[in-house]
């Protein structure tokens, strides 16, 4: 269990430095195409799910670690704190994303009818 342990982690570090990468590629192509302004807000969205997914597979390999193969009192006491930070943080970029709080935005299905012309 150890070594799925160390892939979810290889794995959370790698869509890390790869997304934050691409996203960062994806504004040069942007911001030739579109301006600065609007390649300053890709690399920012882009980034941003970067680490939302890293840190996804990064809570995964705590919990793992935990459950399967630390056992203890102290390493679980270790990952509630774990997790308690990185859902805040979770949650501060999905805020920071969206630009709005999750209990205000639209349905999925209001967004798709919004962006369609009257």
């Amino acid at each position: 269990m150890e070594l799925v342990v160390h892939g979810f982690e290889i794995a959370g570090v790698v869509v890390l430095v790869l997304g934050a990468l691409g996203a960062f590629v994806h504004a040069a192509l942007v911001a030739r195409r579109d301006g600065l302004p609007k390649a300053y807000e890709t690399a920012r969205r882009s980034v941003g799910r970067a680490i939302l997914l890293g840190l996804e597979l990064l809570i995964i390999a705590d919990i793992v670690l935990t459950i399967t193969v630390d056992t203890t009192l102290d390493s679980a006491l270790a990952l509630g704190l774990i997790v308690i930070v990185r859902t805040f943080l979770s949650f501060s970029l999905e805020v920071e994303l969206e630009g709005t709080l999750p209990w205000r935005r639209p349905a999925k299905s209001d967004r798709s009818d919004a962006a369609l012309p009257d």
